[in-house]
């Protein structure tokens, strides 16, 4: 039987992996500005095939509320407009030729407070997957000092530098949706 191995940078990489997966979550999170990610996580209907928006349109900001989206392909106008019509953003497309505009409009306290509760969500599902990584960590560990493979004084160390890299995740996950419920409760 192989001996399992224990890795602290592999456990750090597969914690910042759930944050950087949460970023990504916050960033598709609409406020009341306009930002070219709140229509990242939109896929289009495209030549038989799903694609996400940045392979399908540039999109730009050229006022705080407006957000410009320039499809490459006249063609996909309408799949574009489809998409986003569909996607749960409750933003209205205006098409001007290959130019699609979206209007954001100002968010009431109600919408605000949805989005926070969604924010909160998500930073939930991020420290609950860091602390599975945590939990596979100590697990490791736990096998090769039962088989001693690793002294207890070994295990302890590493169990401590598991449990700091997790406190750092976790850290890290709750400034990131404390900037986003401020972001998002900002008028």
């Amino acid at each position: 039987m192989a001996v399992p191995t224990f890795d602290v940078s592999d456990l750090k990489r597969r914690m910042q992996g759930a944050v950087a997966s949460l970023k990504q979550d916050l960033g598709g999170l609409r406020t009341g500005r306009a930002t070219p990610s709140l229509v990242e996580p939109i896929h289009v209907n495209a030549y038989g095939q799903s694609l996400a928006m940045n392979q399908v349109a540039t999109v730009s900001v050229p006022e705080p509320r407006l957000l410009s989206v320039q499809v490459w392909d006249r063609g996909m106008v309408s799949a574009v407009e489809k998409a986003i019509r569909e996607s749960d953003l409750g933003l209205n497309p205006q098409t001007e030729g290959q130019v699609i505009r979206l209007r954001v409009p100002e968010m009431n306290e109600q919408r605000r407070k949805e989005m926070v509760k969604v924010a909160h969500k998500y930073a939930e599902e991020a420290r609950v997957a860091v602390r599975h990584v945590r939990r596979d960590g100590l697990d490791v560990l736990k096998r090769l000092e039962k088989d001693s493979h690793i002294s207890e004084d070994d295990g302890k160390r590493h169990g401590t530098e598991v449990q700091k890299a997790t406190d750092q995740a976790i850290a890290e996950v709750d400034n990131l949706v404390a900037a986003k419920e401020k972001e998002i409760m900002q008028v």
